[in-house]
């Protein structure tokens, strides 16, 4: 069982920045690969970001396209989420998420592909 823990949210005003952290412990982390889901409030969870074991592969969902970037770093077992040009639709409680199952792009958005979730960090954008 891998534990992950969050951090790095907070409030930030539209067009800034923030990065968040995912933490890994319990689990040969390098390999595993490494989502990024968000929910608002009122709506389903949606794919945010993802990164391979290896940190060669990534895939976004095409609301953060362009703007967000995902890295990992397994010597400290931690991923990130780099988050710029925040928008109030970014609004949300972004969740950490780990699995080991197969790389593809149809997989790496599958919530049910991932085993092991953190309990979140809130991100606030204000207009």
């Amino acid at each position: 069982q891998v534990q992950l823990v969050e951090s790095g949210g907070g409030l930030v005003q539209a067009g800034g920045s923030l990065r968040l952290s995912c933490a890994a412990s319990g689990h040969s982390f390098n390999i595993l690969r490494t989502g990024w889901f968000r929910q608002a409030p009122g709506k389903e969870r949606e794919f945010v970001a993802a990164i391979s074991w290896s940190g060669g592969g990534t895939y976004y969902g095409d609301a953060v396209k362009g703007r967000f970037t995902i890295s990992r770093d397994n010597a400290k077992n931690t991923v990130y989420l780099q988050m710029s040009s925040l928008k109030p639709e970014d609004t949300a409680v972004y969740y950490c998420a780990a699995g080991v199952r197969g790389w593809s792009s149809w997989s790496a958005r599958q919530e049910s592909d991932y085993n092991n979730w953190g309990q979140g960090a809130q991100v606030t954008v204000s207009s």
